[in-house]
């Protein structure tokens, strides 16, 4: 085994190593009461790990020439965990240069990845392809466009964007495993995933919003 080989080898361990720990901090995230000081500590294990799973995703992609696809997979993760993150710190909708660069890189990304569409090879099911580069276009989109939503209107809307974010983050990341051990059962491997997602993005946006003292209680905390 020639040392390209091996360094290639040691960068998907890293890389699945680093998931499976994202993976399980994402779980105790949310099994974790909300407010408390020990949920805002595993949230930021959960970025620190899912940052190594994106930098080691994208060497495979750039250095080792692996499936151009993955750096779809990983930027929808990593942004979704990026704004989810940046919406708790700022609370509000103005507009910060780090947050339009990092949407803007990311958009980029994806239009590097629908140029060169054609030659990475379909090893991955269409619909997978598609919704992920929907949903990563519709989640910069949003971002741009909440900078015009009136302060007045904005209020709670920075909790629930960070619910939604977050859940999802964690859910792409589980997708992205579960399509790649259990690729023959594709697409289902990642859209049953996806579809937990949503029902969880859910659950917990309509529990916060019926219990509207719960939300006090997180900024009082934060």
């Amino acid at each position: 085994m020639d040392k390209s080989n091996i360094l290639h080898s040691l960068n998907i361990i890293i890389h699945i190593s680093a998931g499976t720990f994202a993976l399980l901090l994402g779980l105790v995230a949310l099994l974790t009461k909300k407010g408390l000081k020990k949920h805002k500590q595993i949230g930021r294990l959960f970025l620190l790990f899912l940052t190594v799973v994106v930098l080691t995703g994208l060497i495979g992609v750039f250095v080792f020439g692996r499936n151009t696809f993955l750096l779809v997979i990983t930027v929808l993760s990593a942004y979704q965990g990026f704004s989810g993150y940046r919406t708790l710190q700022t609370k509000s909708n103005q507009p910060k240069s780090v947050d339009i660069i990092v949407a803007i890189i990311s958009s980029i990304s994806v239009f590097y990845f629908l140029y060169y569409f054609k030659s990475i090879g379909m090893i991955w099911s269409p619909i997978i392809i598609y919704s992920t580069v929907g949903a990563l276009l519709f989640f910069v989109t949003y971002d741009f466009a909440r900078y015009f939503i009136p302060k007045s209107k904005y209020q709670n809307l920075w909790l629930f964007e960070h619910i939604f974010k977050m859940i999802g983050a964690f859910t792409a990341l589980l997708a992205a495993f579960t399509g790649t051990v259990f690729a023959k059962y594709q697409p289902l491997s990642q859209i049953l995933p996806s579809a937990l997602g949503i029902i969880l993005q859910t659950g917990f946006i309509v529990y916060y919003i019926k219990n509207k003292n719960r939300i006090k209680q997180i900024k009082i905390s934060r």
